[in-house]
């Protein structure tokens, strides 16, 4: 896989923005697809596929629960 996409849950990243959600979005959509800049008759599917990676990235560092680390909102439980 791409070497330079970051591991963005905690505890590696304890602040993870949309910017670095989308940055290793594409860079996930560049190496699958084998275009650094897709011409542009593919820009849209180019565009398209960053936006639903970078969504699903949201939606699964949002679901994920990691030993030792509380849930949103809640205190650990001892």
């Amino acid at each position: 896989m791409c070497r330079s996409i970051k591991t963005l849950r905690p505890p590696y990243e304890e602040s993870v923005t949309e910017a670095d959600m989308r940055a290793a979005a594409l860079q996930y959509v560049r190496k699958i697809s084998g275009f650094r800049e897709p011409a542009a008759h593919n820009a849209d599917a180019f565009e398209a596929a960053v936006a639903e990676v970078a969504a699903a990235t949201e939606k699964l560092l949002a679901a994920l629960v990691v030993r030792g680390q509380a849930p949103e909102g809640r205190a650990p439980e001892n």
